[in-house]
């Protein structure tokens, strides 16, 4: 900006309204004290300058990423899309302000007008064009469950059960569908998954800004559910939970959605899940932002974790419940390429050792790929579990 010119001089009045209406008004209501930014994930890395509040205000005023300088529009697009949506600013404001959707809206823009990273763009052609974000065919989707004879879903069932694309398709995160599917095979409880008529939640992409790709994918997946007489969705994926419960409303839906972490324990304590074996171990509990702090399930993980003899259940001091830090996975994060010295997730991950555990618990599939991966490249010998598949090993 030149020296003496009015920030206000340098808006665009037509992206400045068209973000306004996309609900960035919300930073008006900030009177800049300064807790979003202490509370930021990025804050902790340290090496990273990313002025939560500046960054949040000039998105809303349609004055970032507005250069014709390539590298200088590059950096700015890069700070619009540093932010994992973890919505710890969100929680700790004490006006609610809701910066994340401030980045959303600008983030739409940028979206419309192709500028934004090329990692982001190929994750939406893959899942516009395959329906996940791994790019992997539709008829690949239910060979997790194959083995082990889960049914097509039909009226009839109790629920639907909605593994999420990562743990359908992923080798690792294929495990957590499989443990969490023993354990409802070993009740009485009928269910069954669509298979290759499901499509991603989308929760991603409405995230990176492609809204257009969301409404289509999220309306086809409504239009399966309804068809196929879906009532109940139970899910393992928090990303699922959020898009299912609070977002597809919008667009007609009218399905309960339960996250494992509630069904499962609601199983131990009928009696129909009766964890008996031993679990030795002394394990840290991390919460997933998604389903923590923007739905408010903190307990439930914990307390399938405490029903299991022999599991010692420790906390990340200071850091734990609505103040647990994000494992930088969250709004594309999974996807971005930042360098090693920038990554969320090697915050988190120390922090997670640090408390001497021998497991680190989680109950998000984002999540588990990760802090699996950050704790490999700090050579820490501590495996990422669901809590899903510790408790099948004391149930099973």
């Amino acid at each position: 900006m030149e020296k003496g010119k009015n920030l206000i001089d340098e808006i665009n009045p037509e992206i400045r309204d068209v973000l306004i209406e996309m609900g960035a008004e919300d930073i008006f209501k900030c009177y800049q004290c300064g807790k979003c930014g202490s509370t930021c994930p990025w804050f902790q890395v340290g090496t990273y300058d990313f002025p939560v509040f500046r960054v949040a205000l000039e998105a809303a005023l349609g004055t970032l990423a507005a250069t014709e300088d390539k590298d200088q529009l590059a950096k700015e697009i890069d700070k619009v899309y540093r932010c994992v949506g973890c919505e710890a600013c969100v929680d700790q404001c004490p006006h609610g302000v809701d910066i994340p959707k401030i980045f959303r809206a600008a983030r739409r823009l940028l979206v419309d007008f192709g500028s934004y990273p090329e990692v982001l763009k190929a994750t939406v052609r893959r899942i516009r064009d395959s329906r996940n974000p791994l790019g992997e065919p539709p008829e690949k989707r239910p060979e997790w469950a194959r083995e082990m004879g889960i049914p097509h879903f039909e009226p009839s069932m109790e629920f639907l059960y909605f593994a999420g694309c990562i743990p359908a398709l992923d080798p690792r995160a294929k495990r957590v569908a499989q443990a969490t599917a023993r354990l409802l095979l070993s009740t009485d409880v009928a269910f069954g998954i669509l298979g290759a008529d499901e499509n991603c939640c989308c929760e991603i992409v409405r995230r990176i800004g492609a809204e257009n790709v969301f409404e289509e994918l999220a309306t086809a997946n409504i239009d399966a559910f309804v068809k196929a007489g879906v009532n109940r969705i139970f899910v393992t994926c928090p990303h699922c939970y959020d898009s299912f419960k609070n977002e597809y409303p919008d667009l007609g839906s009218k399905f309960e959605v339960l996250h494992s972490s509630q069904y499962l324990l609601e199983f131990i304590e009928q009696g129909k899940l009766v964890p008996k074996q031993p679990f030795e171990k002394k394990v840290v509990y991390h919460d997933p932002c998604v389903l923590g702090r923007q739905n408010r399930i903190y307990e439930e993980p914990r307390r399938i974790l405490r029903s299991i003899p022999g599991l010692d259940l420790v906390e990340v001091e200071d850091f734990n419940r609505s103040l647990s830090v994000c494992c930088g996975a969250g709004s594309g994060g999974l996807w971005m390429e930042w360098d090693k010295d920038e990554r969320i997730a090697t915050v988190r991950a120390r922090q997670l050792i640090d408390t001497g555990a021998d497991v680190i618990a989680v109950a998000c599939p984002y999540c588990l790929q990760m802090l699996e991966e950050t704790t490999k490249s700090l050579g820490a010998e501590i495996p990422v579990m669901d809590v899903a598949e510790i408790l099948a090993l004391s149930c099973l």
